[in-house]
């Protein structure tokens, strides 16, 4: 069986062709998901994978098959427990006990995790791309590790071709389980040889709850941390309800909790008038996850340039129905965490 990478480039682009007609899915689609699942290998193979977690909402299509959409980052948690031990070990506690604490830590395990990446992380990289002689440099920037490739294929340029492995460093990643990770293209061309990997992968529940609540923090500011991007969270947790992972994340009042505690000390926001966001009441009872007034239009203008790059797949629905189930959801699970009136 050939291998993708060893192809030609025109046999590549053929390849791919064949898949996205095959699947329905767009070439440039196709191609950037086969380098998501080749950098999942590499770092799940590498020194430092007992350290890292798979999440977010990539780790959602690849390793449970819970969303139908093309998730284009990578997103990875470098338990804390590893990267600041002696913090831990002074403060006699996983995570810091006052907001001065936090920002010391914070500043700390950023600049640990920023030279962990230029000084470890990305020279295996390049070195494995080198290798492998395979179309694409890394670049860093930050705490963030980019793979930049020759792509074969363009789309409307919501979805660039570089690979983002985002790196964090202020969780455990808990509760997590070892999940098999397949490129999308793989099942319709069984003759070809696509990377594989079986990383550690945060369970959907905990994913649910970091999503759920941030939706909740943008109802509230009526924009989000990051910039551009962020229809996805809406379609993911009402994805995640069909899937029965909603039901199972408010039945589990101890990971609500500490996925609250820890946005709290880690991740405080304020609404627009300067009053804090308490995300304990988020989870236990006071959740929203459908904005009004501007918000709402600003969501409605992501939500259609995710849907036209075809970042959807076969899964799209109009933005007003998606928001009545969102509205729905937060109802369910506000009076499921309330428990008996």
């Amino acid at each position: 069986m050939p291998e993708f990478f060893p192809l030609s480039r025109e046999d590549q682009r053929e390849a791919l062709l064949a898949a996205a007609e095959r699947s329905g899915r767009p070439l440039h689609l196709l191609e950037k998901d086969v380098w998501v699942v080749w950098a999942l290998r590499h770092l799940f193979a590498g020194p430092h994978a007992q350290h890292l977690v798979f999440k977010g909402g990539t780790s959602l299509s690849k390793a449970y098959g819970v969303i139908r959409r093309f998730s284009e980052d990578v997103d990875l948690t470098y338990d804390i427990r590893a990267i600041a031990p002696d913090l831990i070990e002074k403060a006699e506690s996983p995570w810091p006990t006052s907001r001065s604490q936090e920002k010391k830590w914070s500043k700390a395990i950023r600049q640990r995790l920023a030279d962990l990446v230029s000084d470890e992380l990305a020279p295996a990289l390049t070195l494995a791309l080198a290798e492998q002689e395979l179309p694409a440099t890394a670049r860093v920037e930050g705490e963030q590790l980019f793979i930049d490739c020759e792509a074969l294929g363009q789309g409307t340029g919501y979805v660039g071709p570089p690979v983002l492995l985002e790196f964090g460093a202020r969780s455990t990643g808990e509760p997590s389980e070892p999940r098999p990770i397949l490129c999308d293209a793989a099942p319709h061309l069984p003759d070809v040889g696509f990377p594989e990997s079986t990383p550690q992968v945060m369970r959907p529940e905990r994913t649910f709850w970091e999503k759920a609540t941030a939706i909740h923090v943008f109802c509230a500011q009526g924009s989000f941390r990051g910039g551009a991007r962020f229809a996805r969270h809406w379609h993911d947790v009402t994805r995640l309800d069909a899937a029965g992972f909603a039901d199972s994340a408010a039945a589990d009042r101890a990971l609500a909790l500490a996925v609250a505690a820890h946005k709290s000390i880690f991740f405080a926001e304020a609404t627009l008038d300067g009053a804090p966001i308490d995300y304990r009441a988020a989870v236990t009872g006071a959740l929203v996850l459908a904005p009004g007034g501007d918000a709402r239009r600003v969501l409605a203008e992501d939500y259609q340039r995710m849907v036209e790059d075809g970042l959807l797949l076969d899964d799209a629905e109009p933005f007003d129905a998606l928001l009545r189930r969102c509205q729905a959801l937060a109802d369910k699970v506000n009076a499921a965490v309330r428990g008996p009136v």
